[in-house]
C-alpha cells in the first residue's frame, strides 16, 4: 500500500506523519476521523528519495528498550495504546524511530491489532518481539509481556556490550599498527632509499625487499586502496548471499582457539535466555525455538537447534534432542532442562541457565583479551622492529667494509 506524508492543524498547531492508504481521499478521511484538519496541498506520495534518507542506518537497541519499558509504565497505568503511543512518538529524537511509531499509531488506529502493526516494521522490531506481543494481547497482559521483552533486551545488550568491548583494543592495535606501517613504508623508508642509492651500495635481501615494497605501494596506493575495499565488500556480500560460504565461515569461528568458546557460551546464553522469555509469555514451544533458531547468530547452532525442534515436534522432550548435540550443548544444560521439564518449572531453569553463562561469558571475554594482548604486541612490535632492523643493515654492511 502506498505511503503519503501529511500535514494538517490540530488545536491550531501544525502536525505532520506519514500514512499508509490506497490513495489520498482515504488519507483526508483519515485525517477527519483523527480530528486533524488536513492541508490537502501538503498531502503527497512519499518519495523513494525520502525512504532512502529515512531508511539509512538503525534503531539503537537502547531506544527499543526505553520505548518497549515506558509503553508498559503507560499500559500498566491504565493509559490508552494510541495514547501511549503518541506520547512517546513526541519525545523521539531518532527520526526513523520517530516516524515507526507514528506509523504504528495510524496502524493501531485504523483498526489493526499492536502486534500486526509492529510486523509492517520487521527491520526495528524482530519476530521474537512481534510474537510476544501478540500472546500479549491475546491474553490481556500486554503491559507484562513489554516487561519481560525489555528484560530481555536488556540481558541481550549486556551481552553485546562485553563482546564489542572486548573487540575494541585489538581492533586499535591492529588500526595503529597498520598507520604506523603506513607511514613508515610510505615516507619514511624512501628517504632512507635515497641515502643507501648515494652510498653506492648494494642492498641486503631484506632492505631491498622492504625498499621494493615501499616502492610498489607509493605507487599503487589507490589501487591498492581500491583493491582492498572490493575484496572487503566481495566477502561480504558472499557471506550473505550464500548459504553455503556462511556455513563454512560460521564451522570455523566455532573451532577457533577461544573465540569459538566464547561464540558457543554466547549462543546457549541466548538461547536459554531466549526460549525462557518466550515460553513464559506464552509461546508454543516450537514456535519458541523456531524463533530462537532464527535469533542464535550462528548458522551451525541454528541448524542444531531447528534439528531439536524438528525431534520436539515428534513427541520428544527437549531435553533428549539436546543430548545429541553435545558440540553445542554441553551436559550441564540438558541435564538441567530436563529438570526444569520434570518439575514443570522450563522457563526458571533456562533463566537460571542463562545467568550462568552471561557470567562465563564474561569469564571467556577476560581470557581473551589476556591472549590477545601479548599477540599484539609481538605483531606491532617485531613488524616495526623487522622494518627498522632492515634500515640500518647496509649502515652495519658499509661499517663493516670500512673496518675490514
Amino acid at each position: 500500500m502506498p505511503v503519503f506524508v501529511w500535514e494538517g492543524r490540530v488545536r491550531g498547531q501544525v502536525e505532520k506523519g506519514e500514512m499508509e492508504a490506497p490513495n489520498k481521499s482515504a488519507v483526508l478521511a483519515r485525517l477527519r476521523q483523527m480530528q486533524i484538519q488536513p492541508i490537502p496541498t501538503k498531502i503527497k506520495p512519499k518519495g523513494r528519495l525520502l525512504d532512502f534518507k529515512i531508511n539509512i542506518g538503525g534503531v539503537p537497541n537502547k531506544d527499543i528498550v526505553v520505548f518497549t519499558r515506558q509503553l508498559s509504565t503507560m499500559i500498566d497505568a491504565g493509559l490508552p495504546l494510541v495514547r501511549s503511543l503518541d506520547v512517546l512518538a513526541e519525545q523521539q529524537k531518532s527520526g526513523l524511530f520517530k516516524n515507526t511509531i507514528i506509523s504504528i499509531k495510524e496502524s493501531v488506529e485504523a483498526g489493526s491489532a499492536f502486534a500486526d502493526a509492529l510486523g509492517k516494521h520487521p527491520k526495528v522490531f524482530s519476530n521474537l518481539f512481534v510474537s510476544l506481543v501478540q500472546a500479549g494481547e491475546a491474553g490481556g497482559v500486554l503491559d507484562v509481556i513489554l516487561k519481560r521483552l525489555a528484560d530481555y533486551l536488556e540481558k541481550m545488550e549486556s551481552i553485546k556490550r562485553k563482546i564489542r568491548g572486548a573487540m575494541v583494543y585489538p581492533v586499535i592495535v591492529v588500526g595503529v599498527a597498520v598507520a604506523v606501517l603506513g607511514i613508515v613504508i610510505i615516507f619514511v623508508v624512501p628517504v632512507f632509499a635515497e641515502m643507501f642509492k648515494d652510498m653506492g651500495t648494494t642492498l641486503p635481501t631484506l632492505t631491498q625487499v622492504i625498499v621494493d615494497i615501499s616502492k610498489f605501494t607509493r605507487n599503487n596506493i589507490l589501487f591498492i586502496l581500491i583493491g582492498l575495499a572490493a575484496v572487503i565488500i566481495g566477502i561480504l556480500v558472499t557471506y550473505n548471499r550464500s548459504e553455503k560460504v556462511r556455513r563454512l565461515y560460521d564451522a570455523f569461528l566455532l573451532k577457533m582457539f577461544l573465540i569459538g568458546n566464547l561464540i558457543q557460551k554466547t549462543a546457549i546464553a541466548r538461547f536459554c535466555r531466549t526460549l525462557a522469555t518466550l515460553t513464559a509469555g506464552g509461546i508454543p514451544i516450537l514456535d519458541g525455538l523456531q524463533i530462537t533458531a532464527k535469533a542464535s547468530g550462528n548458522m551451525i547452532i541454528e541448524e542444531a537447534i531447528l534439528r531439536v525442534r524438528l525431534e520436539v515436534s515428534q513427541g520428544a522432550t527437549l531435553a533428549d534432542p539436546l543430548r545429541r548435540e553435545p558440540k553445542i550443548f554441553p551436559p550441564m544444560v540438558t541435564q538441567m532442562i530436563s529438570i526444569g521439564e520434570q518439575t514443570g518449572s522450563l522457563d526458571e531453569m533456562l533463566n537460571k541457565i542463562a545467568d550462568f553463562y552471561e557470567d562465563e561469558v564474561d569469564i571467556a571475554v577476560s581470557a581473551l583479551m589476556s591472549a590477545l594482548e601479548p599477540l599484539m604486541i609481538v605483531f606491532l612490535g617485531g613488524t616495526v622492529g623487522i622494518i627498522v632492523v632492515s634500515m640500518y643493515l647496509p649502515m652495519f654492511k658499509l661499517v663493516g667494509a670500512l673496518a675490514g
